[in-house]
């Protein structure tokens, strides 16, 4: 690639202007709920009116916008959401908090992951296990990590919205294994969600038995009341007890939590 094309922005192909025009477009309808008129986008947008009225024919022949009958105005249509059905929330939280678990890892040394909801387990997206010098795992991408047992589901569970919360729980309570019988005992789970509240923190200490030898604390990942996914720091149990663990590594967690959900909010919304 030339320096030319280096500052143009430019690779082996010309960028096609019109495209951008119309991703441009499209943005500009997506910040106006209520349609806006072809003088209105011009105006936000820079583009000549001409160039406006000629792109919003087109995204009205492909069902991407409307024509108001009433004032002229035009309107997305639902045919704007098919273009991210193919993403997935799990895709956007890893590709935001990569470059931050990365940071992450250089103040609190050990590995932290980022987990979302998978049905009824919370499932790995990215992790620096194989970059911290205190990891007993190095693949983790893709692991399954039960609800009740472990940081990240306790911290999921606490803070999803009652509704979802409730089929999670009926659906790990009809099933034949560790669980299930944890998830039928509702007082263990009125407990559980209350403590993890008050603590502000999901937490594990040796309650996995499968991996009874770690600890770890967990943070979830918001979006108004959903609940994205979980940050999750896992160390060696014997090293310190939970309440350390927080004192320590809280408030780092935090700030990394706190600049994920600031990344993710434009493009959720």
């Amino acid at each position: 690639m030339s320096e030319q094309d280096k500052s143009t922005g430019q690779g082996e192909y010309k960028l096609v202007q019109g495209l951008m025009r119309g991703l441009a477009l499209l943005h500009c309808l997506n910040r106006c709920d209520g349609g806006a008129r072809i003088t209105e986008l011009s105006q936000q947008t820079g583009l000549h009116r001409t160039t406006v009225r000629r792109l919003l024919e087109t995204l009205q022949h492909e069902g991407y916008v409307r024509r108001s009958e009433s004032d002229d105005s035009y309107l997305l249509t639902l045919k704007v959401r098919e273009l991210s059905e193919g993403f997935r929330d799990e895709q956007w939280v890893s590709q935001c908090a990569a470059p931050l678990l990365g940071q992450l890892l250089q103040e609190v040394v050990w590995p932290t992951d980022i987990s979302t909801l998978d049905v009824d387990a919370m499932v790995i997206r990215e992790t620096t296990h194989r970059f911290s010098r205190l990891s007993f795992h190095r693949s983790m991408v893709g692991r399954r990590l039960p609800m009740l047992l472990t940081a990240a589901g306790r911290a999921y569970i606490a803070n999803c919205p009652d509704q979802e919360r409730d089929q999670i729980i009926q659906l790990l309570a009809s099933r034949d294994d560790s669980q299930a019988k944890l998830a039928q005992d509702s007082e263990y789970v009125e407990k559980l969600i209350r403590k993890t509240r008050q603590d502000g923190y999901g937490s594990n200490y040796r309650d996995w038995g499968e991996e009874g030898r770690i600890a770890a604390i967990a943070l979830p990942i918001r979006e108004g009341e959903r609940v994205l996914g979980c940050l999750n720091l896992v160390y060696i149990a014997d090293a310190m007890t939970i309440e350390e663990a927080a004192r320590r590594y809280l408030g780092a967690m935090q700030s990394v939590v706190s600049l994920i959900q600031q990344r993710l909010s434009p493009q959720i919304r």
